[in-house]
């Protein structure tokens, strides 16, 4: 697909410096750069500027809001060869909180600390992610997928015991018994199903009403693309595929995924859901799903834009898919 990585959180062409991180004297110097800067996250939120159009805050490193920072920064790469980290502010409380909507589907509300501007707030990444450059989606996707990992691998998965941060936040070091671990990436196919001029819809429990989306699931060990493909399909729906094809990917860290865009040709049509799996599933034509798309359909409501699913959907539409 030749403009594939134009996907929300698709290359941005960010130096990783890779090479900086194993070495602690490189790590110090690079926080200590006069251009160094750092994205801020609350709990998975990540700080924007409010404006028209939206922009991720970089901080100085010595920005007094990052004294309530859990761990220590992550190393994130450079930008034209300054320096840059991700601090992670989750110890910060703020008041009038409503827990309710923090990890809600969509989470509408932001939170202001006192130390930033009043124009900077953490926000839900699903929801303005679409408002970001290509660069500022790569940082917040990469920092919020590594703070994630950290969070939820707090101890060795060999021994047990609490490990240490090591390598610029891209590893962690189990002193017990010396074993390394590395930020895991889930991979998971989604699929845009045809079958001449339809495709295969369906919805998951708990989604918004009227929202469908492209079918999805986890690639299993020891499984192609392609046949992760064939195998969710069928499992979801009942409907086998014969062709598959890859077309494009997208990091999606919610919380650490790597969505392998893929179509695939129908050999069936007759639909027979798992309820456990998904809610609903049918096949809509190419005319219909222009109505969804331009927000006129009476019951259904097009792909979240911004995610991989939309963005396969608009190409199929257009026929831009090669």
């Amino acid at each position: 697909m030749r403009h594939a990585e134009t996907v929300t959180f698709g290359g941005s062409g960010l130096d990783r410096g890779g090479e900086v991180r194993g070495d602690a004297e490189a790590l110090k110097a690079a926080a200590a750069h006069p251009d160094a800067r750092t994205v801020v996250l609350w709990r998975g939120k990540i700080l924007i500027a409010s404006t028209r159009p939206a922009h991720v805050v970089q901080v100085p490193m010595d920005h007094p809001a990052l004294k309530d920072a859990l761990m220590p920064p992550i190393f994130l790469g450079r930008e034209e060869g300054a320096p840059r980290f991700a601090h992670d502010l989750s110890g910060w409380h703020p008041d009038n909180l409503d827990s309710a909507l923090i990890g809600a589907f969509v989470d509408p509300s932001e939170q202001h600390h006192p130390a930033f501007e009043p124009i900077e707030v953490f926000a839900e990444l699903r929801r303005i992610m679409t408002w970001l450059s290509p660069r500022d989606a790569e940082l917040a996707a990469t920092a919020k997928a590594i703070f994630g990992w950290h969070e939820s691998h707090r101890f060795c998965s060999k021994c047990g015991a609490a490990s240490e941060v090591s390598q610029g936040g891209w590893q962690t070091t189990c002193p017990a018994c010396n074993a390394h671990h590395f930020p895991r990436t889930d991979p998971v196919v989604i699929m845009l199903i045809t079958h001449g001029n339809s495709v295969l819809m369906g919805r998951s429990p708990g989604w918004p009403e009227g929202m469908y989306s492209l079918l999805a699931g986890f690639v299993e060990p020891g499984e192609t693309l392609e046949a992760a493909v064939r195998r969710e399909v069928f499992e979801e729906a009942g409907v086998t595929v014969g062709q598959v094809d890859y077309l494009a990917s997208q990091p999606w860290p919610f919380p650490a995924s790597l969505m392998f865009g893929c179509r695939g040709v129908a050999t069936s049509q007759t639909i027979t859901i798992d309820p456990v799996e998904i809610e609903d599933a049918m096949w809509m034509s190419r005319d219909e799903m222009m109505t969804v798309f331009a927000g006129e359909h009476p019951t259904i409501a097009p792909a979240r834009k911004g995610a991989i699913a939309h963005f396969l959907l608009e190409n199929w539409l257009a026929d831009t898919l090669d």
